[in-house]
Order: structure tokens, then sequence, then C-alpha cells
């Protein structure tokens, strides 16, 4: 049997300004544009890419419900 299960997480409000540190995403979009050029990354490339992009998308995540919490109140 199939159930769904809703979880409330309290976001603080202050989530809704934080920003990526800058030297990560420059990293990631070096990363990014030396797939683009070069058609590939390394091993070694494409798994810190992964692991910023996972970093990146939590991030904006977590923003957004602040961002829907701070809206609500």
């Amino acid at each position: 049997m199939s159930r769904t299960v809703e979880l409330t997480v309290p976001m603080p409000a202050r989530l809704a300004t934080l920003r990526f540190p800058k030297a990560l995403d420059d990293r990631l979009h070096h990363l990014l544009d030396e797939q683009g050029l070069r058609g590939r990354l390394t091993p070694a490339e494409k798994k810190e890419a992964e692991a910023l992009a996972g970093i990146a998308t939590t991030l904006s995540i977590l923003k957004l419900g602040a961002q829907v919490k701070a809206a609500k109140a």
C-alpha cells in the first residue's frame, strides 16, 4: 500500500538571502564551459561538477522554501 507523508520543516527567513559562494559558482561555470568546449570532463572534473551542482540545487530549494514562508507571512 502506498502512503503519502507530508513534513513541515521550519525555514528561517534569512535562508532567502543565501548565495552560492562566487568562487564555487565560478568553478561550476568553468567546468560546464570545459564540458561544452571539449565535449567531456575527466572523471574527477565530472565528480566535482556533479557535487557543485548538487550543492547549488540544495541551496536553491532552501531559498525557495524560505521565500514561500516569507510570502505567506
